[in-house]
């Protein structure tokens, strides 16, 4: 890195998206004493955003990558802190029970996660058929053979996390606009000095992080090979008894997800249960319909009718497409445009950001600064290679 090209304290900063990776950016950057500007066409939580719905999983179990596990079990940590901080459970540690329809066997996501979690004193409990039936009854344990409950993890509230971030971000000083579409960038030679809005305003800055999500390469085509819009369907349903899937005997879970991609929650505060399915998905525009068609219900119902038989019939009680903003490796995107100074790029949530977020304004950060940080090495700025679809990897 060349120190010449590092950033001074009091540099102005225009940050693009007040999704997860945008606002948690804002707030690092003013808290290290950075004029920021946050710019979002708003309201927040924006409601096509990918960190916009009810809940996001929080969890440790990424098979054998030691990477992300240490990167979630530093961001549960911080997890915690948000609570105790703003007196408020928004995070609910109610664990993550992952269950397979197959034996455990190594070089699956299951038995890796489970051996990495063991390894590191995590202490995730097996759970057999017998178990399942005991004390998680609304599983099918004849179909769901192996499997173990993860006790570092849970769940968020997703749309309140990001109203408090935002209100943090105004409360220290960031300059929050909503309304403000940005529409391209104001170039001086080979540096990237600000933004063009809607409305043909310009805005300058020393620096300009595009947080934008699946909208980043609308923004930045130049990246249209590397990231792209992907929709994952998700349902909503209101069982008639809603206590009976509430933890501790219905916490967060994962079905057959290596093979098959499906997760879901417990029952919000309001009796509605969550399900949801990370897989190959739909390549989407931004400005798509977010309609999910009838054939995802008929796939959904037939999916809970042989791993929760007693919610298969509940009504449905709301639908939608999150977008994802997918990169080819799966990986983050956080790094500053060799072509471009000034420009730095933090996105690519890839469907697993979100329980991120304690620690992804400090990634962006020490990037922006050019500050040593052993995590970011794998979200840096790269070229295309093979694509290999990780969907349990990469859930949630």
């Amino acid at each position: 890195m060349n120190p010449a090209a590092s950033p001074e304290r009091g540099d102005s900063v225009i940050v693009v998206g007040a999704g997860i990776f945008g606002v948690t950016a804002a707030l690092e950057l003013r808290r290290r004493g950075y004029g920021v500007s946050l710019l979002d066409p708003g309201p927040l939580p924006h409601p096509l955003a990918t960190s916009t719905d009810i809940s996001k999983i929080v969890r440790m179990d990424y098979g054998d990558d030691e990477l992300f596990t240490d990167l979630a079990e530093e961001s549960i940590e911080g997890w915690g802190r948000w609570n105790i901080k703003w007196g408020e459970e928004l995070y609910h540690k109610d664990g993550f029970l992952i269950m397979t329809s197959r034996a455990m066997r190594p070089g699956t996501f299951e038995y890796e996660s489970f051996e990495l979690l063991k390894r590191r004193g995590v202490g995730p409990e097996r759970i057999s058929p017998d178990e399942l039936r005991r004390r998680f009854p609304a599983w099918a344990s004849d179909a769901y053979t192996d499997g173990f409950l993860s006790p570092r993890g849970g769940w968020v509230e997703a749309d309140k996390v990001v109203e408090r971030l935002v209100e943090e971000a105004r409360a220290v000083g960031v300059s929050v606009s909503t309304g403000t579409t940005v529409v391209g960038l104001i170039e001086d030679g080979r540096r990237t000095v600000g933004v063009v809005t809607a409305d043909r305003t310009k805005r300058r800055a020393d620096f300009v992080v595009i947080a934008a999500g699946p909208w980043t390469p609308l923004l930045l085509p130049h990246l249209r090979e590397m990231m792209w819009p992907v929709g994952q369907p998700v349902l909503y349903f209101q069982p008639g008894n809603a206590a009976d899937y509430r933890p501790p005997h219905f916490p967060p879970w994962a079905a057959d997800i290596s093979r098959t991609g499906w997760y879901g929650f417990p029952a919000t505060a309001d009796g509605v249960v969550k399900v949801s399915n990370h897989g190959p998905g739909q390549r989407m525009a931004v400005d798509d319909l977010r309609d999910v068609p009838p054939a995802e219900e008929a796939r959904f119902r037939e999916f809970l009718r042989d791993t929760f038989p007693t919610l298969a019939e509940a009504p449905l009680v709301g639908s939608r497409y999150c977008l994802y903003c997918d990169v080819w490796d799966g990986n983050f995107w956080i790094d500053h445009d060799p072509a471009r100074e000034g420009l730095v790029v933090a996105t690519g949530g890839s469907g697993h950001g979100f329980k991120f977020a304690p620690i992804l304004g400090s990634l962006v950060a020490d990037v922006l600064e050019r500050t040593s940080n052993e995590h970011v090495s794998r979200f840096a700025w790269r070229p295309r290679g093979d694509y290999r679809s990780e969907p349990a990897r990469h859930l949630g």
